[in-house]
Formats: C-alpha cells, sequence, structure tokens
C-alpha cells in the first residue's frame, strides 16, 4: 500500500515592508503634479505597483494617505530639533544647527514639502488641529533659541524672524534654481541665518 503524499502547504504571505513607503513616495509625486483632488486612490496604487485593493491594506482611503504625508514632515522636523536640542551647544551653534537640518529635511524631500504647503488645507479638521499644534510646536523651539540671543526683541519679533528664516528655505520648493544641491544647501542655509542674526531687527 502506497502512502498518500503529504499535504502542501503554501508558504505564509509576506507583507512588502516598503510598500507604504513606496504608496506615500507616489503619493506625494501625484499631489505635487496635480493637486490633491485631481488624483484618485487607484492612480497612487498604480503608481506605487499595487494591483487593485491592496493599497486599502496601509490606508484607510485618500485622507489617511494626506495625513501619512503630513506626519512624516513634521516628524522628521521634529526629531532633528530634539537631537539637536539634546547636545547643550551653544544658542548661536544650536540655531545654526537647526538651520541646517531644516535645509537638509526641505532639499533632500522637496515634493513631499511641496505637498505640505500646498496642501494643507486638504487635511480632516481634527488631524489638521493636530499637525498644526505640532508645527507650532516645532517653530516654538526656534523662537527659544533665538531669545537667549536676542533678549532684545519682544516676541512677535522673534516669531517673525523665525518664520522668515524657515521661508527662505522653503523659496527652493518652487522652482528650479539649476544650483547644485551641496552649494543650494550653503545658500539657503546663509540666508536663513542671515535673517535671524540680522544686527538691526529691532522692535
Amino acid at each position: 500500500m502506497t502512502e498518500s503524499p503529504a499535504p502542501s502547504r503554501t508558504a505564509p504571505r509576506r507583507r512588502d515592508p516598503d510598500r507604504r513607503q513606496r504608496i506615500l513616495a507616489a503619493a506625494a509625486r501625484l499631489v505635487a503634479e496635480r493637486g490633491y483632488h485631481e488624483v484618485a486612490m487607484s492612480d497612487i496604487g498604480a503608481a506605487a505597483g499595487i494591483v487593485g485593493s491592496g493599497i486599502y491594506r496601509h490606508f484607510d482611503g485618500k485622507p489617511a494617505v494626506l495625513v501619512a504625508m503630513f506626519d512624516r514632515v513634521i516628524d522628521d522636523l521634529t526629531r532633528g530639533a530634539t537631537d539637536i536640542l539634546s547636545r547643550g551647544l551653544e544658542p548661536s551653534q544650536t540655531l545654526r544647527e537647526l538651520v541646517a537640518a531644516h535645509v537638509r529635511i526641505t532639499l533632500d524631500d522637496r515634493t513631499l514639502m511641496r505637498v505640505y504647503h500646498n496642501e494643507i488645507a486638504n487635511l480632516p479638521a481634527d488631524d489638521s488641529h493636530r499637525l498644526r499644534r505640532k508645527q507650532r510646536l516645532y517653530i516654538e523651539e526656534w523662537v527659544h533659541v533665538l531669545e537667549t540671543l536676542r533678549p532684545e526683541l519682544d516676541d512677535a519679533v522673534l516669531r517673525t524672524l523665525v518664520h522668515a528664516a524657515i521661508g527662505a528655505v522653503h523659496s527652493t520648493l518652487f522652482y528650479q534654481s539649476g544650483v547644485p544641491a551641496d552649494r543650494l544647501a550653503k545658500l539657503m542655509a546663509a540666508a536663513a541665518e542671515a535673517t535671524l542674526f540680522l544686527p538691526d531687527a529691532g522692535p
């Protein structure tokens, strides 16, 4: 009597650990090019190489994709700031490190940062409040450091200088300068530092 062959076992399906990041990268490209309302979940899935409903295993819908993109931006910025502030550097060096980190993140992921700028109004209300609060706390860290260097300035001026410095960095998001990346990073850092350390920025 011959033995029956053992039933074959199908190997457990392995989830691609990079799939979520592929989805976010594809979504950032499409939203930056077309705008949030012109991009469908099927477009994102196709651009990420995901067939059918596979995208819904990672995100409930298009708003969830947008929220995840925004969380990534502010979390990257906040992590960098927390690391810098933990080093106990002199305030002037701390501020320069904050500028350098912001420049690096902005230039390394221009597409995602452009989406962050252009599409914040399309966030669900609860997520918008939460993310704006995280953004304010990030700005607050810069303001505290600048205040130790510029105690003669009032709070409104300090915040204006911080926003102006960050705005100088973000100006690179909306045009192609043709300047090599390493030189562009130095130029943007110099522009932001000049704004923050401007000697005649009194009240």
